[in-house]
């Protein structure tokens, strides 16, 4: 990272969910970075529960200096927790947001002094650097502008490029959790993501600085965009095949597992199966968007599908799934229902092309159901 940036962020590795449902085996990192020109640019803020430590972290940065501007790019509470006790340590701080930032304060208790409103493509001149700005609207939220540093070839990304995981987190393999994050937090808003990026092609671009996860440089960085111009556009990533179960007593869980050994065995790509009910159900949103082909196997229940299969869907559903194949095997002992219901969710998404016929199996496998999965699987490996 250049010189004249220095990471101010903090780790929380307690955290055990983010968002109050996404699993953080490796905790959370809130990043914050200080741009040092003549003036002195604190950019974000950091959740509340890292308060504290983040104004440790600025105090020994700035060297008894004082900060001209605090930059917010998102307003989400883990990045602005802590802006009313940033504001009564340096109450002169000139806050630097968009028009939509600023309308929006007072609904997280925030009410600073001295607010700086900007536009598209407004420079603030630190007097040896430059902040250029972007706006960036629904990535994720509606007031969220990136940064960019010229002088540094660094660009402040905000949410975008983020990870779960501490800041030192899994540091060679950020596309995992990277993955994970971006379908689960970013995934509905593939179009706003992509216009940031064409924004950003004439940018001298030697570092990317996310609110989440590691700095990106180098290779790293090179990987990073390779792999938000592919899921942006909601493109393929790895070309296989998501079976997806949800099993009451076990004997649809048996069906999915023995399909993958019918799509492992006419030598299908790559297969993934994924128990929505004991897995986590975010690495199944994201292997789902990760690959071209999905099989959904669920009982019925009720008249309808089992729970955890339409969470699943339901999950898809808002995250605006497109552009895949989908297989489906439904399971019922008297009058199976499961299908109708996953049919009519997926027909609710873009370019979904369900195929037909689905398979029904009544309570358990039987010559005439294997065989049917057997020219389910024949049919999948073809696509």
């Amino acid at each position: 990272m250049n010189p004249h940036i220095l990471y101010i962020g903090c780790d929380d590795e307690t955290l055990p969910l983010f968002e109050s449902q996404y699993a953080l085996p490796e905790g959370m990192c809130y990043n914050s970075y200080l741009a040092e020109g003549h003036k002195l640019a604190v950019i974000d803020s950091v959740d509340a529960r890292k308060t504290d430590e983040w104004l440790q972290n600025i105090k020994a940065a700035l060297l008894d200096r004082k900060p001209d501007y605090l930059v917010l790019q998102h307003l989400e509470p883990d990045h602005s927790g802590s802006v009313n006790a940033f504001l009564a340590a340096y109450p002169a701080t000139t806050v630097v947001c968009t028009a939509k930032a600023q309308t929006m304060m007072a609904q997280f208790g925030i009410a600073p002094q001295n607010v700086l409103p900007v536009k598209e493509n407004d420079i603030l001149d630190l007097d040896g650097l430059h902040l250029q700005f972007f706006l960036a609207p629904m990535v994720h939220w509606p007031e969220v502008m990136m940064t960019y540093c010229p002088e540094a070839e660094t660009f402040f990304s905000a949410d975008a490029f983020g990870k779960f995981g501490v800041y030192h987190a899994d540091e060679d393999d950020w596309a995992c959790e990277a993955r994970r994050y971006y379908f689960n937090i970013v995934g509905k808003y593939g179009l706003p993501v992509s216009n940031v990026l064409k924004k950003t092609d004439a940018l001298k671009i030697s570092t990317i600085c996310p609110l989440h996860g590691p700095v990106l440089e180098g290779e790293k960085l090179q990987e990073a965009l390779r792999l938000y111009n592919i899921w942006s556009k909601y493109d393929v990533e790895t070309k296989g095949i998501l079976v997806a179960h949800a099993s009451i007593h076990g004997n649809t869980a048996k069906a999915a597992e023995e399909l993958a050994e019918m799509l492992r065995a006419r030598g299908a790509e790559k297969v993934a199966v994924t128990d929505l009910c004991r897995d986590d159900m975010a690495e199944a949103v994201e292997d789902a968007f990760r690959m071209d082909r999905m099989v959904v196997c669920a009982s019925s229940y009720d008249n309808n599908v089992f729970p955890p299969m339409h969470l699943f869907l339901w999950k898809l559903q808002q995250k605006a799934y497109q552009n895949r194949t989908v297989g489906i095997v439904e399971n019922g002992s008297w009058a199976p229902s499961a299908g109708r219901e996953m049919k009519a969710l997926l027909e609710t998404m873009k370019n979904v092309t369900i195929l037909e016929p689905m398979v029904t199996i009544k309570s358990s496998l039987n010559d005439e159901s294997r065989q049917a999965l057997a020219q389910l699987a024949d049919t999948l490996v073809k696509k």
